[in-house]
């Protein structure tokens, strides 16, 4: 079933991303204070920003359920390829930020402290978050459907600006993210062009 495919497919992608990201945690050293821009002042901090920010595990998953058949191994092995670019940095050049202190004092901020607890502080650059993100937003837009995909674009802006609101990333986060995902979407989609072309030379 075409479920099923989608399913493990989401499972070997989305699940490599997580396994890397908590394994860096063992083998970082002490992250590099990143300094903020501009844009990162302009954008005041604000615990609610939580559930738009949480969103993302909601169009990671749209992504893959929304994807062309086609383009579904593109998808998975781009966040593989994510994942590994990210973590190589991650380790050789930890970066963490100043993080603003949080007030508990209702249920976004709870949330938010929980997410703090089981988060890393040093994984900043490149932002995952909006890496795959991207990827899902270009899985979405494969599909041809206007409305679908203009939806998708907004939906990823909004969580763009939760992750600078939230301070969880600073703004050249989203510009490394969003550089990651270009490089790993072309990668992926120069992978599987070979793969194709293998198997039409072995059946020749």
């Amino acid at each position: 079933m075409a479920i099923v495919q989608r399913l493990k497919q989401m499972l070997f992608g989305w699940g490599t991303v997580g396994l890397i990201y908590s394994f860096c945690d063992r083998l970082q050293g002490e992250g590099h204070p990143l300094t903020a821009w501009a844009v990162d002042s302009a954008i005041p901090f604000s615990s609610s920003a939580i559930w738009l920010y949480l969103s993302f595990f909601l169009i990671v998953p749209a992504g893959y359920l929304l994807v062309p058949l086609s383009r579904l191994r593109w998808l998975a092995c781009a966040m593989q390829l994510s994942a590994l670019g990210a973590g190589v940095i991650y380790v050789l050049w930890p970066t963490t930020m100043h993080y603003p202190p949080v007030a508990h004092d209702g249920t976004s901020s709870a949330v938010l402290g929980w997410l703090i607890e089981i988060d890393s502080s040093q994984n900043c650059f490149p932002s995952l978050h909006a890496a795959l993100t991207i990827l899902a937003v270009v899985a979405i837009a494969a599909r041809g459907r206007f409305f679908i995909t203009a939806t998708s674009v907004l939906w990823a802006l909004a969580i763009a600006f939760s992750i600078l609101q939230l301070r969880r990333h600073l703004f050249i986060d989203l510009l490394g993210g969003a550089l990651l995902a270009w490089g790993s979407g072309w990668l992926a989609m120069h992978l599987e062009i070979r793969k194709k072309q293998h198997r039409e030379i072995r059946y020749e």
